[in-house]
């Protein structure tokens, strides 16, 4: 493959009115994450997250000998600008996470307020847009403003992508340049490149399914509102996180339905939550019928 990977990077650079200085690619998303703790982190130093949100963070940060400072959301699952500067301070921070909307709650971080964190970081901060198609809203404006802005995107969720394994991101030439030293030489093979690059040039094609998401999102949280014993989040990604007392006994009918869904009821700060994805008018009519009867019949 092109090792300097630049027929995409010059797209996208295109895209948002940049150079091509300001893109580098990544084996996902999540490569360049993790490439960014490598670049920003080390040890003695410490990198800040919210939790709960990608757990990858956490891992990302570990794994570059560095210190994870997790910072709780707040009880809205909302991130506390405030908490998260304090945390940055305290543990004079190299590198802030963002994720935004976050996953797995579909919560969202105003873009006053992520700017607010930007403006007063003495980081860079990272801002994970990873569902930014089915949100619309973007922090890549703050970077005409501030040199430690950092955008992460990638082909995976709505472009359907995820096992073609292509992310990017968009920073300041220095930052792209400092990604440069740590990312391995062909990283991305020829065949994903060729077709994120046939993907990109015909991204509007993707409008009508993305709008049919989005509206299928809105239709569904409104019915689940309407079960009894089931406590809805809002959400601005292609998921709902949901929470009920029968966590786990749900999950369980769901599955033996063949009706796959992602069981956090365990997980530290989503106790009893269960995340449902957004599929098809008709599955999500299945799913629906599904919860009904059980929260109902207490199958």
């Amino acid at each position: 493959p092109d090792i300097g990977t630049r027929d995409l990077r010059t797209l996208i650079a295109e895209n948002f009115n940049l150079n091509i200085q300001n893109v580098q690619l990544g084996n996902g998303s999540s490569e360049i994450i993790m490439n960014l703790c490598q670049v920003f982190g080390g040890p003695g130093r410490s990198i800040v997250f919210p939790v709960p949100s990608f757990s990858m963070y956490y891992v990302y940060a570990q794994s570059s000998d560095s210190d994870p400072v997790p910072v709780e959301l707040g009880e809205d699952y909302s991130v506390v600008r405030d908490k998260v500067l304090e945390a940055a301070q305290k543990s004079d921070a190299k590198l802030i996470i963002l994720c935004n909307p976050n996953n797995p709650t579909g919560t969202v971080t105003p873009i006053e307020d992520i700017e607010y964190i930007v403006s007063r970081a003495a980081c860079p901060v990272l801002v994970d847009e990873a569902y930014f198609e089915f949100y619309g809203e973007s922090a890549v404006g703050l970077m005409a403003k501030y040199d430690n802005v950092i955008i992460a995107r990638t082909f995976s969720k709505a472009y359907g992508l995820a096992a073609a394994r292509v992310g990017y991101v968009l920073a300041n030439p220095e930052i792209i340049a400092m990604l440069g030293r740590v990312i391995k030489p062909y990283h991305i093979n020829s065949l994903s490149l060729v077709t994120a690059e046939i993907l990109y040039q015909m991204r509007d094609e993707f409008m009508p399914g993305l709008e049919q998401i989005i509206s299928e999102r809105k239709r569904l949280a409104a019915s689940l509102e309407s079960i009894y014993g089931i406590k809805v989040y809002p959400s601005e990604a292609n998921f709902i996180l949901i929470k009920t007392a029968k966590s786990k006994e749900l999950a369980a009918y769901l599955s033996e339905k063949n009706i796959g869904i992602r069981d956090f009821s365990a997980a530290p700060g989503l106790i009893n939550c269960i995340r449902l994805t957004v599929g098809t008018p008709l599955e999500n009519d299945n799913l629906l019928q599904a919860i009904v009867i059980f929260m109902k019949e207490g199958v």
